[in-house]
């Protein structure tokens, strides 16, 4: 992940396509702002992101990323989970409601189609992993 660019959160969601999209953003942020404690703040071009991690890789290499973050594209809006959250949290993720998966990326058309207490409560989940409450597994 990129670092935090200084970009007000609030100049790039005026440059979303259109009001519903932002409508999203913002309760996306309201979600997280709540989950994390941590205020918004733009990670490189296109995420916003809440608080900071410091991870080690497998491999050896370290960095720091969001605790939580998302970032609102044309097509999805994507929510950055830990990795393997779909193996681990199947039972939860059925309740959510349409939606895709990737690697450690959560897709959803639209917040009106999930259930927000389960989307929170994967946000949740996948913050207190990185801050070490949590095991990775469940």
């Amino acid at each position: 992940m990129t670092a935090p660019t200084g970009q007000p959160v609030d100049e790039f969601l005026a440059t979303l396509p259109n009001e519903h999209r932002q409508g999203d953003a913002r309760r996306l942020i309201a979600l997280m702002r709540e989950v994390t404690g941590e205020e918004p703040a733009m990670w490189g071009p296109s995420i916003v992101g809440f608080g900071r991690y410091h991870y080690r890789c497998a491999s050896g290499g370290t960095g720091d990323s969001a605790l939580a973050c998302f970032s609102p594209r044309k097509q999805h809006l994507v929510v950055y989970l830990i990795g393997g959250f779909e193996e681990r949290h199947a039972s939860t993720l059925a309740r959510l409601g349409p939606h895709k998966t990737g690697k450690s990326c959560l897709y959803l058309k639209r917040l009106d189609d999930v259930d927000l207490a389960v989307l929170r409560e994967l946000v949740d989940r996948s913050a207190r992993v990185r801050r070490g409450i949590d095991r990775a597994c469940c």
